[in-house]
């Protein structure tokens, strides 16, 4: 790989990688991919996340937040207190995983809208960027997001999944775009391969969301068909192909993207 790549969302505290998460993280590093953001969806993998950040410094790094599937736990008396705390760790990155998802509604509307503000909040009072999730949400995503985005630093819509009008609403924003492999998958990802072209090179982020979306023309598959960390540079050469980019461009840019983004010391 001509330059180390970002891996930039990957919920390395999920119990699939019990088994074998300090092999995952070393193939992953001998595919290439230098440095992994560590997903934070509750308190809990919050925690876990910087306590795995800690195992292994200057190649992992995390964020504290509450996905939209968990906002009905967000204690709004407790939760923010909690989440500053790990967000004041040089650990932690980004405050997320945060957002709206009303595909799944595993939390009510007005849970999620709550919890999304208050994440919001928190990233205005630390300066830290925010790593954020839409599923079927888009318009009280959008309309929650404008009224802060002046006010934080900066956000990336991860696993970007979404049509032209939601790109072009995000990019007229000034948010960062992060592709994973749903781009591979030739039932749902058509759309992306042409999408995927609008974004500014400068925009764009890659992230596997492992051990979720793995990449479906991945040969050979997996058995246990599990997502890792060291499948990100075939989601490079998916991405290198749609845009007709050169590979070795987009590892780099989509590396220093990263850098900036998340205020990463890399090599």
């Amino acid at each position: 790989m001509p330059s180390e790549l970002v891996d930039i969302g990957a919920n390395l505290t999920h119990d699939s990688f019990d088994r074998d998460r300090d092999e995952v993280i070393t193939r992953a590093q001998s595919a290439g991919v230098g440095h992994m953001i560590v997903t934070g969806a509750d308190v809990s993998s919050s925690n876990q996340a910087l306590d795995l950040c800690r195992r292994y410094p200057g190649i992992l790094s995390c964020t504290a937040g509450t996905h939209p599937h968990h906002a009905i736990e967000y204690d709004a008396d407790r939760t923010p207190e909690v989440l500053s705390a790990l967000l004041s760790q040089p650990e932690t990155v980004a405050v997320g995983e945060c957002g709206l998802d009303y595909f799944r509604n595993f939390s009510p509307h007005a849970d999620q809208l709550r919890a999304f503000e208050s994440q919001l909040e928190l990233a205005v009072e630390t300066g830290k960027p925010v790593f954020m999730h839409q599923r079927d949400a888009h318009a009280d995503f959008v309309a929650l997001l404008r009224r802060y985005r002046s006010r934080i630093s900066n956000g990336v819509v991860h696993c970007f999944t979404g049509e032209n009008d939601d790109l072009r609403d995000y990019l007229d924003m000034d948010l960062y775009i992060g592709i994973t492999g749903w781009l591979c998958d030739e039932r749902r990802g058509l759309h992306l391969r042409e999408l995927v072209k609008l974004i500014p090179a400068n925009r764009l982020m890659l992230e596997t969301d492992a051990p979720y979306l793995l990449p479906r023309d991945l040969k050979p598959m997996p058995k246990d068909r599990r997502n890792e960390p060291m499948y990100l540079p075939h989601i490079l050469q998916a991405v290198a192909a749609s845009t007709g980019r050169p590979t070795d461009a987009l590892a780099t840019q989509t590396k220093q993207n990263a850098q900036q983004f998340f205020k990463l010391r890399l090599c």
